[in-house]
């Protein structure tokens, strides 16, 4: 079974940075694109950044572009985001996912949490 361990999150302060990291398993990860989302409250889940297997390329929402870097190890069956100049509203609980097509077994998150 597919299976998303999300971790990293935290409290920080606006202009401050993360780095979350999801260790992925049930798959040849090394073959999958990878993406990761987001869902804050009241709100519905986004795409945030994703990840190609192939080349390693990446995309991103207009809203972190320039801020997060999206990467992946896949030695370690893993996929990170690293979240610089941080604003208030990135506080998410932030998800990864296969990229290709999305499995139905969600992480539990890693809540993100910016504020003064």
């Amino acid at each position: 079974q597919e299976q998303f361990v999300e971790s990293g999150g935290g409290l920080v302060q606006p202009g401050g940075s993360l780095r979350l990291s999801c260790a992925a398993s049930g798959f040849t990860f090394s073959s999958v694109a990878m993406n990761w989302y987001r869902q804050a409250p009241g709100k519905e889940r986004e795409l945030v950044a994703v990840i190609a297997h192939a080349d390693g390329s990446t995309n991103y929402a207009s809203a972190v572009k320039g801020r997060f870097t999206i990467s992946r190890d896949n030695a370690k069956n893993t996929v990170y985001l690293q979240m610089n100049d941080l604003k208030p509203e990135d506080t998410a609980v932030y998800f990864c996912n296969r990229g290709d097509r999305i499995s139905p077994y969600w992480g539990q998150g890693t809540q993100v949490t910016v504020r003064s």
